[in-house]
């Protein structure tokens, strides 16, 4: 298929450009959705918290029942030798996977002796600084440990992160802020969210709805080593609506401020700022 951006993926002891077949119609992850991921950056010559991510991804295969097969370690190695198949100065996106290639019992259960394992490492530009988006509120929300494997980054609980964005686009606006069953916000679409009021910095307290996001977590001590209160609590939306600053944390693009929350436009504003500069001085620390 024509469009993808270079890619290199390892798998079975090889690299392979591009975008090699490896799901069939029997493969459980395929029509089953027995996969999990996770998904780290290259760029500026840095790969941070590289190793947290290559652990997260082992993680996630436990918690769905999947087998890990190479050790944090070996992904790493992996990486740095992949990374140089790109020119100069290209940003990547790191993703190692794990999948169920065979049925369990009762095929709906995947066998963790089938776990298959690859790398791939593609081409994104991160968001350059000086980039903001709009939010605006989803009607969808975010399930709960007993609806959903929410505490792995498995592929079957993006569709309702992508409906989610594909509806706020829809309506103008570049993500959506989610909310957990319980009405209160969880996370964006794409991403972890923060508010600063009267100079404060909040964000949702993992509550086992959403991905405590390695980005989030590192955002958060580099913040209040810098001496600014981060507080970790129950938010509603209209907190949101009616703060300072908004900016969220992820690993696609790192930090990023929002510029407009429904009709309200906002200023990216000196935290956000703070933020991001505190994280690339630690990405190259």
């Amino acid at each position: 298929m024509s469009g993808w951006s270079e890619t290199w993926t390892y798998v079975d002891g090889a690299w392979h450009e591009g975008n090699p077949p490896l799901m069939g119609p029997r493969t459980h992850a395929a029509w089953l959705g027995s996969s999990v991921f996770d998904g780290a950056r290259f760029f500026e010559g840095v790969t941070p918290d590289l190793d947290l991510h290559c652990q997260r991804v082992n993680d996630s295969a436990v918690a769905l029942g999947l087998k890990p097969t190479v050790s944090a370690g070996e992904m790493i190695e992996m990486t740095r030798e992949g990374v140089t198949k790109f020119k100069p100065g290209s940003a990547v996106y790191i993703k190692p996977m794990y999948w169920a290639e065979g049925d369990g019992p009762g095929v709906i259960v995947g066998d963790p002796e089938s776990t298959r394992f690859c790398l791939c490492l593609f081409e994104a530009p991160m968001a350059p600084a000086g980039a903001s988006f709009s939010i605006t509120l989803s009607p969808f929300r975010r399930p709960t440990m007993e609806t959903m494997p929410v505490n792995a980054k498995a592929g079957c609980l993006y569709p309702n992160n992508a409906r989610a964005m594909a509806e706020a686009k829809g309506r103008g606006f570049d993500n959506a802020v989610v909310l957990d069953m319980l009405g209160n916000v969880a996370e964006l679409t794409s991403a972890n969210i923060f508010m600063v009021k009267d100079g404060a910095v909040h964000t949702p307290a993992p509550n086992g709805t959403f991905l405590n996001g390695i980005t989030r977590q590192r955002v958060i001590q580099l913040l209040r080593k810098a001496g600014h209160a981060v507080h970790e609590r129950t938010i509603g939306y209209r907190e949101f609506q009616e703060a300072d600053e908004i900016f969220s944390t992820g690993n696609y693009s790192k930090v990023v401020p929002v510029n407009r929350i429904e009709e309200r436009s906002l200023q990216p504003g000196p935290v956000a700022a703070k933020a991001r500069e505190l994280y690339w001085d630690f990405a190259h620390g």
